[in-house]
């Protein structure tokens, strides 16, 4: 039988092994941790998503092109009212 003359240094071996091993789950809990405490924050903002403000913002950019059509439309009537009303 072969008697290694290093098994300090595999304990040690062993022993750093297993602390790298809690430090890993201690990232990975403390991740999720910092997580859930961002997910509530931004839950108590009333942060709206993207897609609802791109989706408003399309909206308000249709709505001002069809007012601005609108106040030409009405410029061209008032116009023409003038013209067939004439000088008095």
């Amino acid at each position: 039988m072969m008697d290694s003359g290093n098994r300090p240094f595999d304990d040690f071996t062993r022993v750093a092994g297993g602390a790298l091993g809690a430090l890993g789950a201690l990232k990975q809990e403390l991740r999720e941790l910092v997580r859930q405490q961002i997910d509530r924050l931004l839950a108590d903002q009333d942060l709206v998503p993207r897609e609802e403000f791109e989706a408003v913002k399309a909206m308000a950019a249709k709505a001002r092109s069809e007012q601005e059509a609108l106040e030409q439309r009405v410029q061209a009537l008032e116009a023409a009212l003038q013209g067939k009303a004439g000088p008095q």
